[in-house]
């Protein structure tokens, strides 16, 4: 199951831009991918979690029920590879804890970002790109 979704699998979009530089979304484009970033972030946040408290404990020296040194290096690449499904989507990261991400777009003839933040139920802010996420308002 973590393979397709960290993977492309069936969350990858036909189509979608792959390469470093992001596309430009409207509205609509970007909330229809939501899903799948909810469903990428869900997977990102246990992965996250699993590996802070591996981390955690092999840095005490302790045992964890997580496993070990191999399993930590599994763990990242897990992360890794699922932090990567977003730029395969045309979709800016700009953190991981929390997960921030930005859908480059344009709005009333300025560049701005529409901005979905880790816990947000939908996409519902933007922000100029020259005032980041501090500038953040209302869709």
């Amino acid at each position: 199951m973590l393979a397709g979704l960290f993977l492309g699998g069936e969350d990858h979009v036909p189509g979608r831009h792959t390469g470093r530089v992001p596309e430009i979304f409207d509205v609509a484009q970007a909330r229809a991918l939501m899903p799948a970033v909810h469903r990428q972030a869900d997977e990102i946040i246990t992965v996250r979690a699993d590996l802070t408290e591996l981390r955690a404990a092999l840095s005490r020296g302790q045992n964890c029920a997580l496993g070990g040194i191999p399993e930590a290096k599994a763990l990242e690449a897990r992360l890794h590879e699922g932090l990567a499904w977003f730029t395969t989507q045309g979709v800016v990261l700009k953190g991981f804890a929390p997960l921030l991400v930005d859908f480059p777009a344009h709005r009333g003839g300025d560049d701005v970002l529409l901005c979905w933040l880790e816990g947000e139920r939908e996409l519902g802010w933007y922000h100029r790109v020259d005032l980041g996420f501090a500038g953040r308002r209302p869709l």
